[in-house]
């Protein structure tokens, strides 16, 4: 499904679970529909399992959100308890739609007792009491903390059930752009990791001495970042420079927003200090979440100019990280936008993208740890590996089988809603819009995420786009980047395309060389099947998967 496709049935006020591979966009698709319900009058609540992914989101916690704090049971008095806040009645009786993101490292406990709260200050006996819910994440990153070591994710909740979520499945990718390496992260997410893979990741296996002097450290462990980051500040010359956060808002809500927070509430820096900066920049452009830099002075104002990797130079000031509330800011705190780039946990790093980043995973102790620390990087040449072990190459099993039956939802919802009038659908937009109190506003600015003119007559927009990209493309990867996609991507609109015989070897061949089609057609010929690997193997690795996969449409 795409971010567009996603964020059409978003619109339609359906009790949606929106999901996809790192990379895929789920939180850029999640931002549209929240731009979208503002424009229309309607402020969601914006909450997340973890204070880290509240603040990429600019919400808070669930656990705050919902007044449940941290605790793990409720009886019928601590649910009575809560309910006689009056902060807390209001917030949550006001409330339209609710939005949790990182689903994934909330456990099924804590989703029950969140929707046990809903329902008695809503006074309905609905899940979550009535509320739209929009749960946002991917199960195969970090699961829960559980101190008794038995994971039950919020799937296995009844009140899951009860939603009757639609899942939205996002299947393009947008951070990686190496088909090998998506490969490897692709067989570690289906649990088919075979000995080429493991190959393929130790090829990327350094010493210290060949170590990036510019490239982040992730880390299992809080104790190694703690340590690294410290001593490589020490080794530099010159006097460090420290600034503070400073911070509004009531306690309880401040300390939330830098528990969240990747800045430091002292940042310490000296000249030539590795940074990464920690928000995006305000216009967009200067700097990313994760943009990595060195400091190369200071201002006039006293304050850090950093040269970015790409020879930028930023003059940094503090930035805010804000809770808001019914679309009032509750709590704020300021800081400058930067931390110590030598080394972060695995945990901190869940929603960033990085061009490189140096891994330990020879102490990975949880599912879905080295999956997460691999996938923040956009490259394989990005991935610099000092330790392995086998646990960081395994994802959770039962995510497995879960997995393939939310595609399965996914591709179903998706055919549904292909396969409705666009009167039909506007309508149900209109009637969700109208019954949350809020106005629809006609704006060109407020069309779906990738949505473009259909080039080619009865076929899907993503589809047709596609096929009318590659006629006119020279190669693989000029379609891909003409498309803002990867080369996989491309390749898997081609073989939707095919299957529903809309494609023609006219419309393609002339991006793969004649010489590499005829070799890839001798290996597909003595093969005794259709299985990419063997092939692959075969050819000596001499070309990509993608490549393959277009040669054998052409059969």
């Amino acid at each position: 499904m795409t971010q567009g496709e996603a964020l059409t049935i978003l619109k339609t006020g359906a009790n949606v679970y929106l999901t996809g591979e790192p990379g895929s966009g789920k939180t850029h698709t999640i931002n549209e529909f929240i731009g979208w319900l503002r424009a229309s009058g309607i402020e969601p609540s914006v909450t997340a399992a973890t204070g880290i992914a509240a603040t990429h989101v600019g919400g808070m916690t669930l656990h705050s959100w919902s007044g449940i704090g941290i605790a793990e049971h409720l009886s019928r008095a601590d649910v009575d308890r809560i309910a006689s806040k009056e902060h807390v009645a209001k917030r949550i009786s006001k409330a339209k739609v609710l939005i949790i993101e990182e689903i994934s490292m909330l456990s099924a406990t804590t989703f029950e007792m969140v929707d046990k709260v809903c329902r008695e200050i809503r006074r309905s006996d609905k899940p979550f009491g009535g509320l739209t819910v929009i749960l946002v994440g991917d199960f195969f990153q970090l699961p829960p903390v559980s101190r008794n070591k038995e994971v039950k994710f919020a799937y296995t909740s009844p009140t899951w059930r009860e939603l009757n979520l639609i899942t939205c499945y996002l299947t393009e990718q947008y951070r990686q752009d190496d088909s090998d390496f998506l490969n490897v992260l692709s067989a570690i997410r289906s649990g088919e990791v075979e000995e080429m893979h493991h190959e393929r990741l130790m090829t990327r296996s350094v010493v210290q001495e060949d170590l990036p002097p510019d490239a982040p450290k992730l880390f299992s462990h809080n104790a190694d970042v703690d340590r690294i980051n410290a001593d490589e500040l020490a080794k530099l010359n010159g006097h460090a420079k420290k600034f503070h956060m400073s911070s509004k808002g009531k306690d309880s809500l401040v300390e939330g927003l830098k528990r969240g927070c990747l800045s430091p509430e002292v940042l310490e820096l000296k000249e030539g200090a590795a940074v990464m900066f920690t928000k995006n920049s305000s216009p967009q452009g200067r700097f990313v979440n994760g943009t990595l830099g060195v400091v190369k002075g200071w201002g006039a104002d006293g304050l850090p100019i950093v040269k970015t990797k790409n020879g930028q130079k930023v003059f940094t000031e503090p930035m805010e990280w804000q809770l808001e509330e019914q679309g009032k800011v509750r709590a704020s705190i300021s800081q400058i936008p930067l931390r110590l780039a030598y080394a972060m946990t695995v945990h901190k790093s869940q929603g960033m993208s990085m061009d490189a980043a140096i891994m330990d995973l020879s102490k990975a102790f949880e599912y879905g740890q080295g999956y997460v620390a691999l996938s923040r990087v956009r490259r394989l040449s990005g991935v610099y590996l000092t330790g392995l072990n086998q646990r960081a190459l395994e994802v959770h099993p039962e995510i497995l089988e879960k997995d393939r039956n939310f595609r399965a939802a996914s591709e179903a919802a998706r055919s549904t809603f292909a396969e409705m009038r666009k009167p039909e659908v506007e309508d149900m937009q209109k009637k969700f819009v109208k019954a949350m109190g809020g106005a629809i506003v006609e704006s060109s600015t407020q069309k779906a995420v990738g949505s473009k003119k259909n080039m080619n007559a009865g076929l899907p927009g993503r589809l047709a786009e596609t096929l009318q990209t590659v006629r006119d493309a020279k190669s693989l990867r000029d379609a891909a980047k003409s498309r803002g996609l990867v080369a996989s991507t491309i390749v898997h609109h081609l073989e939707e395309l095919y299957e529903i015989g809309k494609l023609a070897r006219a419309d393609f061949a002339h991006i793969v060389p004649l010489n590499t089609v005829n070799e890839i057609h001798e290996a597909l010929a003595v093969a005794k099947d259709n299985k990419l690997s063997p092939i692959f193997h075969a050819l000596n690795g001499r070309h990509s998967f993608e490549t393959i996969r277009l040669v054998r449409l052409m059969r």
